[in-house]
C-alpha cells in the first residue's frame, strides 16, 4: 500500500468514527494512540470558534494549526482548503469572506466529504462547495482562488512539488498561500521518514523549513515566511513513534525539538 492509500484508509476511519458517534477522529489514525494526534490536534480553536460550528465539525478536525485565525480573510474573497477534512476551516472560512465570498473544500476521501457536507447543512452556511479530488491536481481553473489555506495536509503528499506548483496554478495574480502544516528543522532519520504510519500521522512526510522555502520559491512563490506555532520535544516524539515498530527510546532523543508545527506564508 503505497502513501496515498495509507492516508486515504485512515482519514476515511477517523470520518467514520465522528458519524458512528464512536469517537472523535485522530491524525494518528487509532483511538489506542491518539496521544500523538493530541500532541498536534489539540487546542487549537478557540470557544467562539467552536460555538459557530456542528461539534461534528469540531471532532472530526485532524489539524496542525489555525489557518483561519491567521489568514485574514476578507469579504467577498474566494478561498480553498486544500484537505478540507470534516469542513471546519471551510466553514470558518465561509462566515469571513461573507458577504460577497466563497469557500471550496477540496478532498479525497468519501468519508469525510459525506460529513463535511452534513456539517455544512447543520451549520446552515451556503457559500460553501466541496470537492472531490486530490491536492496533486486540484479541479478549478487557473487564476480562480484568492486565498488557498491547509491545515497539516501538504505534508501528508509524497508529491509536494505538484501540490505547490497546482496550488500557485489557481491562485489569482497577487493571491496568497496560508497554511499550516509540519515542518522539521534540521536531519531526520530516515527509518522515520519512511514510515507509513507517520506519513498518516502527519510526521514523516513534513519538509525540512528551508527544503519548504525553496519548494515554494521554484513553483514561483515569492514574499515566504515560515512562523513555528508549536515545537514537540523529545518526549513528544514517544508519542508521534507509538505503535509504528520504532524503537521510540532509541528515536526520541533524536528528533526531539526537531518537528513543529508552523504557519506558512507566500504570495503569488
Amino acid at each position: 500500500m503505497d502513501v496515498k492509500e495509507v492516508v486515504k484508509d485512515k482519514y476515511g476511519k477517523a470520518a467514520l468514527r465522528v458519524i458512528s458517534g464512536t469517537g472523535s477522529a485522530s491524525c494518528c489514525g487509532s483511538p489506542s494512540s491518539c496521544s500523538a494526534a493530541d500532541l498536534i490536534t489539540s487546542g487549537l480553536y478557540d470557544n467562539q470558534q467552536k460555538d459557530e460550528l456542528p461539534e461534528t465539525a469540531v471532532q472530526a478536525s485532524l489539524g496542525c494549526g489555525n489557518p483561519t485565525a491567521l489568514a485574514e480573510l476578507k469579504p467577498g474573497e474566494t478561498v480553498l482548503d486544500l484537505g478540507s477534512g470534516g469542513g471546519i476551516d471551510v466553514l470558518l472560512s465561509a462566515r469571513r469572506v461573507t458577504p460577497g465570498g466563497k469557500a471550496y473544500g477540496l478532498d479525497m476521501t468519501d468519508e469525510m466529504l459525506a460529513l463535511a457536507r452534513e456539517n455544512q447543512k447543520k451549520a446552515g452556511i451556503e457559500n460553501v462547495e466541496f470537492l472531490k479530488g486530490e491536492i496533486e491536481n486540484i479541479p478549478l481553473p487557473a487564476n480562480s482562488v484568492d486565498v488557498i489555506i491547509s491545515n497539516c495536509v501538504i505534508n501528508l503528499s509524497a508529491d509536494k512539488d505538484r501540490v505547490l506548483r497546482e496550488a500557485f496554478r489557481v491562485l489569482k495574480p497577487g493571491g496568497r498561500l496560508a497554511v499550516s502544516d509540519v515542518v522539521t528543522r534540521g536531519e531526520i532519520p530516515q527509518e522515520i521518514r519512511r514510515n507509513l504510519l507517520l506519513w498518516a500521522g502527519c510526521v514523516a512526510g513534513a519538509l525540512e523549513e528551508n527544503e519548504y522555502r525553496q519548494k515554494l520559491a521554484a513553483s514561483g512563490f515569492r514574499d515566504i515566511g515560515i512562523e513555528p506555532t508549536r515545537i514537540f520535544s523529545a518526549r513528544d516524539a514517544l508519542s508521534f513513534l507509538k505503535n509504528t515498530g520504532l524503537d521510540s527510546a532509541a528515536y526520541g532523543d533524536r528528533v526531539g525539538g526537531k518537528f513543529m508545527s508552523a504557519f506558512i506564508r507566500a504570495r503569488k
